[in-house]
């Protein structure tokens, strides 16, 4: 299959513009269905990154300016072009990633569409309210914070700029987004399409580079908030470094999310979430459900039939569409994820399928699945970030939960059972920010996003978002002569 040009017009766009700077170190786009280097982008110098804020600074000003309805209908506007561009936005997503576009374009694009439109819509209501005071009164007004800093994770890369996008620009604030050194083109379509839906220019910049580019914006005074999604290590130095000028943080971090299987499940819909909670994006989901607890009445039927069902991946060039599972995004995540494989052998888990590398070229490890785990192996305890099912043995309800919430993780959980009540008490009791019953991954924009202990601070997506990405003012208004005692 042709692929169609993924080499960008230059590195970085900056206030309504690509702009270049060459001597910034070169970082190759390598397409990991082939392994072969498709494109290559140039890290943000010093002078892109003063660029980049210096815009945004112009462009926030004139943005906050407008109505919420205003700044709602350009938004509005750019998610109609994002869904017009669709397939052409999920063949580069793929490219990038290296997922399937039977999934890309399902997910990427039309998820930051989503975003667009929702926090489009949502504009225009951020008013504050009236507090009535005996004869005096209040009010409050809802502020932007000013200049954001997003730095995005190579998962997703175009719904990960909407996200992040679309509650900020909403809340009248300018955004410097850094995408993943992995993954870099996608967000510089996001900056082209909200230019051409009416966003002044500088509104939402994109800028590249690793690690030190992003400790750049993070370290600048003049960003007023920070929003990671990325893994644990490096949000731990996000958050220090945003708290050395007391800046408003964000954190989508990591997780090694528990799934529990009742033996009242519907087992076919217990296999279906659970492949969709560990095989979906070959596993490179930060939410992912890895540690399947199935309760020992259904525990061998539950294992036969999911190594049945993965007799379904259809492998192969990923701009296919009737692949359904791609390879991983490069090369360093396809050791880290056979070094897990390795690890649960080792451990005495037992492997059923999968566990090994699939011949060719590019980034492939076949889809996992391990039985009989326990909650001390490495497998059971570490994000793998790859198609690796875990499979552990549970009697009771009492003891799912507590090993369920035995880590350090609390980013997801989900729940099967036909009880409804069990549901509700069991989804209450398991620690994790976005949960799912009888299902599993489901991120609508209308739903908050976010984790607790070490899988984040703060939310993402529906109207807490708001919350994150805006400040409150409040006015006292006296109506009578004030006394003082002197």
């Amino acid at each position: 299959m042709t692929l169609p040009a993924p080499q960008p017009k230059a590195s970085h766009f900056v206030g309504g513009y690509y702009i270049e700077d060459t001597s910034g170190d070169e970082i190759a786009v390598i397409y990991p269905f082939t392994g072969e280097q498709i494109a290559s982008v140039h890290a943000a110098t010093d002078g892109i990154v003063e660029q980049a804020i210096a815009a945004a600074l112009h462009a926030q000003q004139d943005w906050a300016a407008r109505s919420g309805t205003e700044r709602g209908r350009v938004l509005r506007r750019a998610a109609d072009i994002m869904r017009a561009r669709n397939h052409e936005l999920s063949q580069l997503e793929t490219l990038d990633t290296g997922k399937p576009y039977q999934e890309t374009s399902l997910v990427d694009a039309t998820s930051g569409a989503d975003a667009l439109e929702y926090f489009g819509g949502l504009a225009a209501s951020l008013t504050g309210e009236h507090i009535p005071l005996g004869e005096d009164w209040a009010y409050t007004m809802r502020e932007p914070l000013g200049v954001c800093a997003g730095i995005g994770a190579w998962n997703y890369p175009t719904q990960i700029a909407c996200w992040k996008a679309a509650p900020a620009l909403a809340c009248g604030n300018a955004m410097v987004f850094k995408p993943s050194e992995t993954t870099t083109l996608c967000a510089l379509k996001v900056a082209e399409i909200l230019v051409e839906a009416g966003a002044p220019p500088g509104l939402f910049n994109v800028i590249q580079g690793r690690g030190d580019v992003g400790a750049k914006l993070i370290a600048d005074p003049r960003i007023a908030k920070v929003s990671l999604t990325g893994s644990v290590p490096t949000g731990r130095k996000v958050y220090a470094a945003a708290a050395e000028g007391i800046k408003n943080v964000t954190m989508e971090l990591g997780g090694k999310s528990p799934l529990l299987i009742f033996d009242d499940a519907d087992l076919e819909d217990a296999v279906s979430g659970a492949i969709l909670a560990n095989f979906y994006s070959s596993g490179q989901v930060c939410s992912n459900g890895t540690r399947v607890f199935v309760q020992a009445g259904i525990y061998d039927a539950f294992v036969a039939r999911m190594a049945e069902r993965l007799h379904g991946v259809k492998t192969g060039d990923p701009l296919d569409p009737e692949v359904n599972f791609g390879p991983l995004v490069s090369a360093e995540q396809r050791d880290k994820v056979l070094g897990y494989i390795e690890a649960g052998k080792a451990e005495g888990a037992r492997l059923v399928t999968g566990g090994a590398a699939l011949e060719g070229p590019g980034f492939w490890v076949a889809p996992t699945l391990f039985a009989d785990v326990t909650d001390e192996m490495t497998i059971a305890r570490e994000e793998i970030f790859g198609p690796v099912l875990s499979v552990l043995k549970f009697d009771d309800e009492a003891e799912a939960v507590a090993r369920g919430n035995a880590t350090e993780f609390g980013l997801s959980a989900g729940v099967f059972t036909t009880n409804i009540t069990r549901a509700h008490r069991v989804i209450r009791q398991l620690q994790a920010g976005s949960c799912f019953i009888n299902s599993y991954n489901d991120a609508p924009v209308e739903v908050p996003f976010g984790g607790s202990k070490l899988s984040g601070v703060g939310r993402e997506n529906a109207k807490a978002a708001i919350e994150h990405y805006s400040q409150l003012k409040s006015v006292y208004v006296r109506m009578s002569q004030i006394e003082a005692p002197f």
